[in-house]
Order: structure tokens, then C-alpha cells, then sequence
């Protein structure tokens, strides 16, 4: 039997998942456009809304992140004052 490897492997598990989480993300973090703190959000959509989804956010030139964050924000402005 082979000895394994000490080289980490390609998708290696976090070894303290709270960090891994509230990590920034280093793609966002080099724009300077985004926050270095960003949260995942899941939903549950059928595969046609998902479908239109995805042809909206082509034909609008953006990835479809960048669509529903835009939408999101305009959605749910920041109120100052409010808690976040």
C-alpha cells in the first residue's frame, strides 16, 4: 500500500470551518469593489426560473451573482440606523 500524500489534495476540507467561512473571498477582495466579508445565500428555484434567470442575466452582459446582488440591494437598501 502507498503512504499518502502530505501535499494538501485539491479540495481539501477546512481544518476549523468558523475561519473558512468568514474568510474573504480573495476574488472579491482584489476588485476593491466588494467587501472583504461576504456571506453565501441558497435558494430553491424550479429549473425554468433558473433558466430565465440565467438568459436575463446574459442578455444584460452580467454574471448572474452580480444581477441578483443588484437586485437584492435595490430591494433591500441599507437604512441607517437599522440593524443589521
Amino acid at each position: 500500500m502507498k503512504a499518502r500524500s502530505t501535499k494538501g489534495a485539491f479540495a481539501a476540507r477546512p481544518g476549523d470551518p468558523e475561519s473558512w467561512i468568514k474568510a474573504p473571498d480573495e476574488r472579491l477582495a482584489r476588485t476593491d469593489v466588494a467587501p472583504g466579508f461576504t456571506a453565501r445565500l441558497t435558494i430553491d428555484i424550479t429549473p425554468e426560473l433558473r433558466g430565465r434567470i440565467k438568459v436575463a442575466a446574459f442578455r444584460r452582459g452580467q454574471t448572474v451573482a452580480d444581477m441578483l446582488r443588484d437586485l437584492l440591494a435595490r430591494e433591500f437598501p441599507d437604512t441607517p440606523g437599522e440593524p443589521t
